[in-house]
């Protein structure tokens, strides 16, 4: 166990921009992934099941985000295919610790994101950043009030994925600890 703090990265929206307007983001390519997750919503058979997943991805986010003081860990719905089928096309090493959620994605009643109460109970009680493009006021709140340690939640858009700002955000408030 390490003493940094930990930056959960989410995949579609910070890494997957995939709202993005332009078909062609700058230093991204373009890969047919297809993540366990996604192919259980698709009917087997269908084009869209066959055809995979359009993922954009830059491939330079991986060194970026190793080059960070944080110990990087997935908190995204495609769970172990992120090792599989994300990290090797970032540069990332395929064994970045999962958050195994309890449950299927889906909404909470109280607005909160349905990954908000596991990321605090896998973050036992170790100052976190985490990016994701569904992170609301309500979640924020709700990490001030149940969590002790520092945390920085960092709502990224799905029409830009993560930035030069997003990076020197991140380095900037792990140096505050």
């Amino acid at each position: 166990m390490t003493d940094r703090p930990l930056l959960l990265l989410d995949i579609d929206g910070p890494l997957n921009p995939f709202a993005a307007r332009c078909p062609r983001l700058r230093g991204y390519t373009t890969h047919r992934l297809r993540p366990e997750v996604w192919l259980s919503r698709q009917a087997p058979g269908s084009r869209r099941h066959r055809r995979g997943l359009r993922v954009r991805l830059n491939p330079s986010h991986g060194e970026r985000l190793t080059g960070l003081p944080f110990a990087l860990a997935w908190a995204s719905a495609w769970t172990h295919d992120a090792n599989a089928l994300v990290s090797p096309r970032i540069g990332l090493p395929d064994d970045l610790p999962v958050v195994e959620w309890p449950a299927a994605p889906g909404t909470e009643p109280d607005g909160l994101c349905w990954k908000t109460r596991p990321l605090l109970s896998w973050a036992a009680g170790r100052p976190f950043a985490w990016v994701d493009d569904m992170i609301t006021s309500r979640d924020a709140a709700h990490v001030a009030e149940h969590h002790d340690a520092p945390a920085l939640l960092m709502r990224i858009s799905p029409r830009w994925g993560l930035r030069d700002e997003d990076f020197a955000e991140l380095r900037s408030w792990a140096g505050t600890l």
